[in-house]
Order: structure tokens, then sequence, then C-alpha cells
């Protein structure tokens, strides 16, 4: 993925750190597929109709773009 890319993609929001917990099990148990499990997670609570839970696995979906990505987004301090 391209550093533009990763600019223009809304940043995920992290309403604890369950979000951090689940991205990273993720990871570890899908490696590079972790993003599109979190998809498909995604699209299963839409379905669902569990607008939550669509909401935290498509934050999650970005959550680990960006840590896949290796670029650095945002304010360092």
């Amino acid at each position: 993925m391209y550093f533009d890319e990763i600019l223009d993609m809304p940043l995920p929001y992290l309403a604890g750190p369950q979000a951090i917990a689940d991205a990273d099990a993720l990871l570890a148990e899908h490696g590079d597929d972790a993003g599109m499990e979190a998809a498909a997670r995604a699209e299963h609570s839409r379905d669902q109709g569990n607008a939550v839970q669509f909401c935290h696995w498509r934050q999650i979906e970005r959550l680990i773009v960006l840590l896949a990505s290796g670029d650095v987004v945002g304010t360092v301090h």
C-alpha cells in the first residue's frame, strides 16, 4: 500500500484495549490475511444487523492496515 493511500484512509477509532487485542489476535492467527478476516467479520456482523460489531470490526480492519504498512501516520511526539 502506498503512503498516500494510507493518508486518505480514515484513522481507526480505538474504543479501548479490546480493539488492540482483537487486531493482535487476528494478526497472530491469520498473518497477512488478518485484514481480510476483519472485513469478513464486519460483513457478517452487518448481515446479522449488529451495527456495533460491524463498526468494531471495520475499525480493526483499518488498524491492521496501519500496522501492516510500517509507515508513520499522524503526529509523532
